[in-house]
């Protein structure tokens, strides 16, 4: 109950690599999915959680493995939160950079498109900036959160 079953190495490895790999499918599938999560991709994560959840631990459910495990994906994360803070380069490659969806009041469909933005949450987007067309748009960015922020033109 207390003592894992699988060596502490392997638990480190194991746990390592889930985060390494959540990481890429995370910067793989793009801004939107990590800014807003509609009741599918919640259940995607809960059921991808429960899976990887089986990788990381392999036959061991001990407290202390489960420390373990917790502690490498926390310590990982710190790391690579370092890196991208003293590197531009690795920080747009893990995080990504923003996407300008709305220029001078005109929408970008090819950006649109590429990041599988809608109509939809682009104006959701814009009434919270204040804004009820997409004429009155300065800009409406993509950020590399996932969040979309817009501005007015000016008068």
């Amino acid at each position: 109950m207390w003592l894992p079953e699988v060596g502490v190495v392997e638990k480190v490895i194991r746990s390592f690599v889930v985060y390494v790999f959540l990481l890429g499918v995370f910067r793989l599938t793009g801004k939107r999915q990590v800014g807003a999560l509609t009741p599918f991709d919640l259940i995607v994560l809960l059921i991808v959680s429960n899976v990887l959840q089986n990788a990381m631990i392999g036959p061991d459910n001990s407290v202390l493995g489960g420390f373990l495990g917790a502690g490498t994906i926390f310590a990982a994360n710190a790391v690579v939160a370092r890196l991208t803070y003293f590197s531009r380069r690795l920080e747009r490659l893990i995080d990504g950079t923003p996407t300008q969806l709305v220029h001078d009041g005109h929408v970008d469909e090819a950006a649109m498109r590429h990041e599988l933005v809608t109509r939809a949450e682009l104006h959701a987007a814009l009434r919270e900036a204040g804004l009820f067309e997409v004429a009155q748009a300065r800009f409406a960015t993509l950020e590399a959160t996932g969040k979309i922020t817009a501005g007015a033109k000016r008068p």
